[in-house]
């Protein structure tokens, strides 16, 4: 039976998805939270759909066991592969993806140009496919790979000479192209936006899917009757890089979201 005081489970490769949670705490203030960080097989992005599909039905199912009412999947990458298998294994339950936020990108400007960042495996799923191909006759869609720059974020790396060089490096090929947004296709990549705005030359907008994904975990809440409206809720983190730790002083996962969401 599932209860409206049952948190809610917020899954990332890492510590990207903590960029959708700082979403979810502002729309959903007495709403409780799991954050499950699977630090200890990240990143995704340069591993194989099935390796990922695995390790998504491996903490679902391990989650709900626990007693969630919904999951929220903070990661492009795992959406992209596991998302519609979820969802076909466990239709009644309340399972929420992450997309890049291509709509609003594209209503931006008259036929703009957009480049979409992502892990490599995102970009090739029939998934990210599907998006452009509604929206390709709009706009001039650039999608962009970034290899390596989840590793920074899990690192802690979100600022600094290292990471700014990086990013320099990477998007130096964007910079001919006259932008007019960019979609942060990651979770991870928001956390590190105001370096990639800056190796991308400093004047562009930028659209990432963090706030869509809070609206419509939000939507599905009220629609199931399932919305907490009593005292202020909280948040667990766990981190798979510790499995038998929660919120433990020594965990990457649980200092870095204190300081973000706090920020």
């Amino acid at each position: 039976m599932v209860d409206c005081k049952m948190p809610i489970a917020v899954f990332d490769s890492g510590l990207g998805g903590i960029s959708v949670l700082k979403e979810l705490l502002r729309l959903l203030p007495n709403e409780n939270f799991i954050y499950y960080g699977d630090t200890a097989n990240a990143p995704y992005g340069v591993k194989s759909a099935e390796q990922v599909r695995e390790l998504t039905f491996s903490v679902y199912e391990r989650l709900k066991t626990r007693g969630i009412k919904a999951f929220v999947i903070a990661c492009n990458t795992a959406t992209s592969v596991a998302v519609a298998a979820l969802r076909e294994k466990y239709p009644r339950d309340i399972i929420i993806g992450v997309e890049p936020a291509l709509k609003p990108a594209v209503l931006c400007a008259q036929h703009p140009t957009v480049a979409v960042l992502a892990t490599p495996l995102t970009l090739k799923e029939e998934k990210f496919a599907t998006l452009m191909g509604r929206f390709g006759d709009d706009a001039e869609v650039i999608p962009f790979a970034c290899p390596g720059l989840v590793e920074f974020v899990e690192r802690g790396e979100i600022m600094g000479d290292g990471l700014q060089e990086f990013l320099n490096g990477l998007l130096a090929p964007l910079k001919r192209e006259q932008l007019d947004a960019v979609v942060l296709g990651c979770t991870h990549y928001p956390l590190v936006k105001d370096a990639i705005v800056e190796a991308l030359g400093g004047e562009v907008l930028v659209f990432d899917g963090s706030a869509g994904t809070a609206r419509e975990t939000k939507r599905r809440l009220e629609s199931a009757g399932l919305l907490n409206n009593g005292s202020d809720g909280g948040v667990v983190f766990i981190d798979s890089a510790y499995p038998n730790t929660e919120n433990a002083d020594r965990s990457t996962l649980m200092r870095f979201g204190g300081e973000y969401l706090c920020s």
